[in-house]
């Protein structure tokens, strides 16, 4: 199936009737709750929706689960009231929203990295609930909240504690870790359903868990059968994920699908990735490997153009549009060797390797152990003394870090410690800078989300390192959920199985600082695979570097970007200086980090022009407090 996926929920009471009427225009298909009132309202693929019932009682699992309709209808009988959704949803292996309708109540909510999100907003009078903003904004003609516009060219998508803002004028976010309540009057409110695990078990305690875990999300990935995808670019992430997919073909358990690798080769001849990536691939056998000529993988911001037509694949925007025409290519590819799934490695990182801020928490729980970590680090990457003491010894709360991220917005971006001998911050996260296009409004408009923020926010964990982790897989999820969202629309849908709920419980209920140790590359992820990847490629403990590809594309695409920008939609609403934005595209740039907000800005202008070329929606609209 191809075209937007997407699905609304309704309450169980007459004012949801009304509402659904709105949204009838878009929907392709309809579930009821038990009093025959629609529940359900969207698009989605055969599968993609499974509903168990049991007397009044509902339950639905959407996304990627293998679960069967006896199976959920099961669990749907031990559903007591609404409050027994997380019990009976125990053991649920994958990612996908799950929902209940129980006696005149609904529950939803989706997943803790934010891979599946929900949105709520009044239409007709009531709460409905959605997984795209977009529709409840069409249907409500919801204006864009250009202060959230501006906090996307700080970084997109956006930065804890601002991710679970929307941007979308009177449609609101549910937080990734609650769940929406929706009474039968249409009333909503939320409640936490997920709590990140304490970091306290060795990591030799936390491997059989992560194993087991990585295992089940991945054979959610393959128990449909068919034919899925997978990206093999040679380093650890993609390459476990490959030999797990694998183990149906290469005879380890029951068949399952047939595995399909994409390897896209970097322009440095230097990037070692290539030569990993063979060596995997020679050891399945079974699979087929596909490595795409140059002329068939395009370059980064090619084919900008074809993205500011009238299809907007993204609800809120993203830099995903740096990627636009690599998107294509590989649906292409992959579709046309009848793959239904892809997998990609994202989250690896953000679980099995550890950020600087882990050390601000380490040095004060095991200072010997620190100490020795810190000098070996110092040694090979030639951290200054003195400025790493003064990292260490920052007592800022988060609240307190947030105020000063603020008031620093627009201070000087401070060269990176890969490019120039200094040390990593241990601060709460990334003092992050506006872009040197961004007006003084844009940059005001952001200081005051961040300001209004600080003394309220709480982190996401008590400890830095922790906190860190949580924030990268909660970016990193919305990113995959953007991702998923454009190829969903051209038919492959996309799946990050070490984002699954049951995977980031594993690995992040492991100990911070034993996730990663000098000299071993992501120990805690090669011992969970050990024995289904072969030794000799878990000895890999390098990763590649794609600067080159990003000066390579920029030089080529120049010309596409600058134009991009003349008449931009962004200036007219007064967040960026096109004649600013034009001269550092035109200006040399040492390295990607010199432009890292041009992938946002972008994301920003090209969901701009987009939606502004969208077909209208229906006339026929309801807003917040109609009859």
């Amino acid at each position: 199936m191809s075209g937007d996926v997407w699905f609304t929920i309704l309450p169980d009471g007459e004012s949801g009737v009304a509402a659904a009427r709105l949204l009838r225009h878009w929907a392709t298909e309809t579930i009821s709750h038990h009093s025959g009132r629609p529940w359900l309202l969207g698009s989605w693929p055969d599968g993609h929706v499974t509903v168990g019932a049991a007397g009044a009682r509902r339950v639905a699992v959407i996304g990627r689960c293998p679960v069967t309709v006896e199976a959920l209808s099961a669990r749907a009988g031990r559903l007591r009231d609404i409050g027994d959704v997380e019990q009976i949803g125990h053991g649920l292996t994958g990612s996908f929203h799950l929902l209940a309708s129980v006696d005149g109540s609904v529950r939803a909510r989706g997943s803790a990295s934010g891979v599946r999100r929900l949105f709520h907003a009044r239409v007709a009078g009531v709460s409905v609930a959605a997984d795209r903003a977009d529709r409840l904004a069409a249907v409500t003609k919801a204006a864009t909240d250009e202060q959230l516009l501006a906090a996307h060219l700080l970084a997109s998508p956006l930065p804890y504690p601002l991710d679970d803002r929307c941007v979308w004028q009177g449609v609101h976010a549910v937080p990734s870790f609650d769940c929406l309540l929706i009474a039968a009057d249409g009333q909503v409110r939320t409640q936490p359903w997920w709590t990140p695990p304490e970091p306290d078990r060795a990591w030799q305690e936390g491997v059989p868990a992560v194993r087991s875990a990585l295992a089940a999300a991945v054979d959610a990935c393959t128990a449909g059968g068919g034919t899925v995808s997978a990206d093999l670019s040679g380093g650890l992430d993609s390459t476990s994920l490959c030999f797990l997919a694998a183990r149906e073909q290469e005879g380890t358990r029951p068949a399952g699908a047939k595995l399909v690798t994409l390897h896209w080769q970097s322009l440095d001849p230097d990037n070692d990735d290539a030569a990993w990536a063979v060596r995997a691939a020679a050891r399945l056998p079974a699979s087929e490997h596909v490595t795409p000529a140059p002329d068939q993988w395009p370059l980064w911001y090619s084919n900008l153009a074809d993205l500011t037509g009238d299809a907007v694949p993204t609800d809120e925007p993203g830099p995903w549009v740096r990627d636009g025409a690599r998107m294509a290519a590989l649906s292409r590819l992959m579709r046309g060797r009848g793959s239904r799934l892809h997998l990609m490695g994202g989250g690896g990182d953000e679980l099995f390797s550890t950020f600087p801020p882990h050390l601000h928490d380490y040095v004060r729980r095991h200072p010997l152990a620190a100490w020795s970590r810190i000098r070996t680090h110092r040694a090979s990457q030639h951290w200054p003394l003195v400025q790493l003491l003064r990292q260490l010894a920052d007592r800022r709360t988060f609240g307190q870090w947030l105020t000063a991220w603020a008031e620093g917005l627009t201070a000087p971006q401070l060269p990176s410690p890969a490019m120039v001998r200094g040390a990593p911050s241990t601060a709460w996260g990334v003092d992050l800078r506006m872009p040197p296009w961004a007006t003084r409004d844009a940059a005001e408009a952001v200081r005051d989300l961040l300001r209004e923020a600080a003394p309220t926010a709480e982190p996401l964990a008590p400890e830095r390192g922790q906190h860190t982790a949580l924030a990268c897989v909660r970016t990193g999820g919305h990113g995959l959920r953007q991702l998923d969202q454009v190829m969903s629309r051209r038919g492959l849908r996309l799946a990050a199985p070490y984002l699954d709920d049951k995977v980031l419980e594993a690995a992040l209920a492991i100990r911070v600082a034993e996730r990663s140790t000098p000299g071993r590359y992501k120990p805690v992820l090669a011992e969970a695979v050990r024995g289904i990847v072969p030794d000799d490629v878990l000895r890999r403990n390098t990763k590649g570097e794609y600067s080159t590809d990003f000066h390579v594309s920029l030089h080529h695409n120049r010309a596409g970007l600058v134009e991009l920008f003349d008449g931009s939609r962004l200036a007219r609403a007064g967040l960026i200086d096109d004649a600013a934005l034009r001269a550092s595209l035109l200006g040399v740039h040492p390295t990607p980090e010199a432009l890292r907000s041009l992938s946002s800005s972008l994301g920003g202008e090209i969901w701009l022009r987009a939606r502004a070329a969208a077909a209208c929606p229906p006339s026929t609209v309801i807003n917040e407090g109609a009859p």
